[in-house]
């Protein structure tokens, strides 16, 4: 049996944190796994990312528009990037879509070692609280 791609690990693993699915997902993660979100917030674990969503969010989903891998990966390591948007409900109920989402992965010997979350929330929740406008 072929092993999974690189593309593959980071599509299952966003898959079952989005349900969310974080001791699921943790099977995917190298021990030294660094999670770097929007704003330079420091986690090291799975459920560290749905405990952030958590107090974002109701709920929140990726709608994964695109997988890429770059180009001269090896199994050794291999660098995935997920592009799309985020959907789901504020805090207050109001429903949100199409928030864009940016996600780097470092996949190392099939595992992900590390994990770089941009997206645009803060900004919108700036225009919300009314202290910007896009």
């Amino acid at each position: 049996m072929t092993p999974p791609t690189p593309a593959a690990i980071v599509d299952e693993y966003l898959r079952l944190l989005m349900i969310p699915d974080p001791a699921a997902a943790s099977q995917f993660i190298a021990p030294e796994l660094r999670i770097r979100f929007t704003g330079a917030r420091s986690m090291q674990a799975p459920a560290e990312c749905a405990a952030f969503n958590a107090t974002r969010y109701q709920w929140v989903k990726k709608k994964v528009e695109a997988t890429e891998t770059v180009a001269g990966g090896t199994s050794e390591h291999t660098v995935v990037y997920s592009l799309g948007t985020l959907y789901g409900v504020w805090p207050d109920g109001t429903p949100f879509e199409g928030n864009r989402y940016v996600d780097r992965y470092v996949v190392q010997h099939g595992l992900i070692t590390q994990m770089d979350v941009w997206n645009d929330s803060a900004e919108w929740l700036l225009v919300r609280a009314g202290l910007a406008t896009l």
